[in-house]
């Protein structure tokens, strides 16, 4: 404990010129904002790295991270420092009312009509996995209720850290308390050693989503055919600027359906952008058919 304690207070400040090119790379790799004001946070959630590297400055870790051919892997490894990932289960309840009263209930209607097709629905930003578990708790509850609706659900983020915890499904169960009692008994497995207070996705449930590590920054993206019917990205596009979050809706429109909805955060807004987005309700757009 003391020697990491004395290796810490070791580590040289950030400068100013190493803050400059990581908040550059940030920028222009992941999209997300650096502000100067934000110098403080980065230098705090960086250090982790520099003790596990046993690196003593800023400047030695950007020369590794930017100039020595190693440095490619430890790039992973800091945008999981940097990334902010908050999310809980339900969050923002009226998404998933409009989802299976509106969304769902329009599609069941029209396969009906057309013929079987799957519902597929995107959370993009889907960080600890809490987003996409309750999309497939509420198309797997409409799924009960409509024989014959199938779905798909794919969750991507950038950090490869919140994806582990994704796949793996164990949360607090303090994180379900505001779960109905009936929908916690069918899709979520308490710890055998109840002092852990530890609860799991059941198995069935996490078969459904497909997690993937994404950048949405990624040239390649979307993949070429991609068509959904839903896109899950809320609470992202606020760390951006406003080109680059343009050119990640236009993205999001080029995979979605005619038709299909786009679910944002509620301090997110499509509008102001050329785009062929329809706002239907709040932080909720359709693609014009």
């Amino acid at each position: 404990m003391g020697e990491s304690r004395t290796y810490n207070e070791g580590i040289k400040a950030l400068s100013n010129r190493d803050f400059d090119r990581l908040s550059q790379f940030i920028s222009e790799h992941c999209g997300i904002k650096m502000p100067p004001a934000k110098k403080t946070l980065l230098e705090s959630r960086l250090q982790k790295r520099l003790r596990t590297l046993r690196t003593q400055s800023f400047r030695e870790y950007c020369d590794y991270l930017f100039e020595d051919p190693d440095g490619i892997c430890e790039i992973v490894h800091m945008i999981d420092a940097v990334t902010t990932n908050k999310t809980d289960f339900f969050r923002e309840p009226a998404h998933y009312s409009f989802l299976s009263e509106t969304v769902l209930s329009e599609f069941d209607h029209h396969q009906r009509a057309m013929g079987a097709q799957r519902f597929a629905v995107w959370s993009a930003g889907c960080s600890s996995g809490e987003e996409p578990y309750t999309l497939a708790i509420v198309l797997s509850e409409f799924a009960e209720r409509n024989p014959g609706f199938q779905f798909t659900i794919m969750a991507t983020d950038i950090s490869t850290k919140v994806l582990d915890k994704a796949r793996n499904g164990i949360y607090d169960e303090s994180q379900i308390a505001m779960i109905p009692y009936a929908l916690k008994q069918k899709y979520f497995t308490r710890s055998k050693d109840r002092d852990k207070k530890l609860v799991r996705v059941a198995p069935a449930l996490r078969s459904s989503v497909r997690f993937q590590r994404l950048n949405l920054m990624d040239q390649l993206f979307p993949a070429p055919g991609a068509s959904l019917d839903a896109v899950f990205c809320r609470n992202v596009m606020i760390y951006f600027e406003r080109d680059t979050q343009s050119k990640l809706l236009g993205r999001f429109c080029r995979c979605l359906k005619r038709g299909g909805y786009l679910f944002l955060g509620h301090s997110e807004m499509a509008h102001g952008f050329d785009l062929p987005l329809i706002r239907i309700a709040s932080a909720i757009y359709r693609k014009m058919p």
